[in-house]
């Protein structure tokens, strides 16, 4: 396939590159989109979800967070590396990945455009107040966020950056969607980015993704198997047993074959806790991004008003 090849072509030579890409945002769902596409029999995914090629192709990634050697470890920095995720490909339609670094690096946009400049984009956004908190159990949840307090975390933020700690701190930051969003549509016409809220994928999950495959091409009579829940954020409300569910060890080791994964993940899930958000970090948030939102809201044409009412969060 050449590059920047036709969705409509169903047959793909050994080598190819992506023609749809999920470009964030993190913690809006991306995981859960990820594993749902990935089943269709039409559709291919890397099997390395976030490669990040497009967001640090040519770098020297040496980011120096609590826990970002692991960054270092998955991304894919160079293009022969990153045009093997696609030797897999055989005769599916659609060919993509997720990686939601793309969303908030501005690079990212020019070089999409460079490599595959026919590409369809899907975007999926969530309030970016919660998104920022759950980012933060997230990073909380993994044993790498020291502060349990979320006011404190958003003050060292700053710091953080200048610091050189990867994306992923960036709790605040990654939430401008109208900044993001901007870049993308310098690059790419409307008719190529598609735009889904949270809200969408929580309300009616099964509707979005007949949406995506509809606008993919592909037989949107499928429905994939949604009874895992990936990535969930949380505070551990038992840290050893987190632990043992979650790292590598003996006891998991022992424990695997005995249940199913569902299982695991429905222990693991009921042994978090999401701890209120204070009203007054709320309203910080809020004043920082209502600005934003309202240029998001004119962006992609959606009504975002609820992303700026008390029940919002």
């Amino acid at each position: 396939m050449l590059l920047g090849q036709s969705i409509f072509n169903s047959k793909c030579p050994p080598m190819t590159l992506p023609n749809f890409l999920i470009v964030g945002a993190a913690k809006a769902g991306t995981t859960a989109l990820y594993r749902y596409l990935q089943q269709h029999p039409q559709i291919y995914m890397t099997p390395t979800k976030e490669t990040n090629f497009f967001a640090f192709e040519g770098e020297v990634i040496n980011f120096a967070g609590v826990g970002d050697e692991a960054l270092r470890e998955f991304s894919i920095t160079d293009f022969k590396t990153y045009q093997a995720q696609f030797q897999g490909v055989t005769e599916e339609k659609a060919i993509g990945e997720a990686c939601p670094s793309y969303l908030y690096y501005p690079q990212a946009a020019a070089k999409i455009k460079q490599y595959t400049p026919d590409a369809r984009l899907i975007v999926i956004l969530r309030n970016p107040i919660t998104r920022a908190y759950a980012n933060f159990l997230h990073t909380v949840r993994d044993d790498r966020e020291y502060h349990h307090d979320f006011a404190l975390a958003l003050q060292d933020e700053a710091t953080r950056i200048a610091d050189n700690w990867e994306w992923f701190w960036h709790y605040i930051q990654v939430g401008f969607y109208g900044r993001q969003l901007q870049h993308y549509y310098e690059y790419f016409p409307r008719d190529r980015i598609k735009i889904y809220l949270y809200e969408d994928l929580k309300t009616d999950a099964i509707a979005l993704l007949q949406d995506i495959f509809r606008w993919l091409e592909v037989d949107a009579s499928f429905v994939p198997d949604m009874a895992l829940h990936p990535n969930k954020s949380g505070m551990p409300k038992n840290k050893l047993l987190h632990r043992i569910l979650t790292k590598p060890n003996p006891v998991k080791t022992l424990l695997k074959p005995l249940f199913p994964a569902k299982l695991r993940q429905k222990i693991q899930h009921q042994n978090l806790n999401t701890p209120q958000l204070s009203p007054e970090v709320k309203q910080q948030l809020l004043d920082l991004y209502r600005a934003d939102i309202l240029k998001c809201q004119d962006l992609i044409q959606r009504d975002l008003q609820p992303w700026l009412g008390e029940s919002a969060v």
